[in-house]
């Protein structure tokens, strides 16, 4: 298992904005031997996030437009100006907020590198979840969309987590364009749309290492990203695929 991982050419993928308390950690705690290089996608932080990245080793790319999705888009732009041979086989997307635990990602790419899946998502609902880790109001939304998608869609999923794996070749062919709370559940309809075959495995989560949450963080935050995904799930669902 180990010898073909390090052929495979792993890539993981950290959006970040104000979080240079926490980094450190995600960065150390990625287990490095599964992975070719660490991007983190820095979304304007006003903080030494992008300082502490790179004297952590990690590769730094700027995210001039606000937004989660913003921040993810610069790293796949990264990723797509390098030369083919270094291009990923896996991209693996993973917060800086250390709130996920790094040390589960061979679990989360496993069902590509084993089972042939195009995409993993790391369910926090399968895994162990630490009490206060998620606010009432970001449970039913984790409940909400997904019986959304296996309405619309037939596709079953218990989670919108950002811990996630994709081929990349299947990222590409997904044109994600969200630039903001929608950009999970983008990637979730967009690949039930593509027909690609997706698996779930439990992950940790627990409470954020340090700083304030852009999202749970604040009654604003909740009610924008709770009508954003709401909103992505239907617009996609009436737009045609690939657009």
């Amino acid at each position: 298992m180990m010898e073909n991982t390090l052929k495979k050419r792993i890539y993981v993928l950290i959006p970040a904005y104000n979080e240079e308390e926490s980094l450190p950690l995600v960065l150390a705690a990625i287990p490095k031997v599964w992975v070719r290089e660490v991007i983190v996608c820095d979304n304007g932080s006003t903080d030494r996030t992008a300082e502490t990245a790179r004297l952590n080793g990690a590769t730094v790319v700027h995210a001039l437009r606000r937004g989660y999705g913003s921040a993810c888009l610069a790293g796949i732009r990264y990723l797509q100006s390098l030369p083919s041979s270094k291009q990923p086989e896996i991209v693996v997307f993973l917060d800086g907020d250390y709130s996920d635990y790094p040390e589960d990602l061979p679990n989360v790419v496993g069902p590509i590198l084993n089972d042939g899946k195009d995409m993993v998502i790391g369910s926090r609902m399968l895994g162990l979840l630490e009490p206060g880790a998620m606010t009432p109001p970001q449970r039913f939304g984790n409940w909400l969309a997904p019986a959304l998608i296996h309405w619309l869609y037939g596709y079953r999923f218990t989670d919108l987590g950002p811990f996630r794996a994709i081929r990349w070749e299947c990222l590409l062919a997904l044109n994600m364009q969200d630039p903001n709370y929608g950009w999970t559940v983008e990637m979730q309809v967009r690949a039930a749309q593509h027909g690609l075959d997706c698996a779930e495995v439990p992950v940790r989560y627990r409470k954020r290492a340090g700083g304030k949450s852009k999202v749970s963080g604040t009654v604003k935050g909740v009610i924008l990203a709770g009508w954003k995904i709401i909103a992505t799930i239907f617009i996609l669902h009436f737009k045609p695929v690939g657009s």
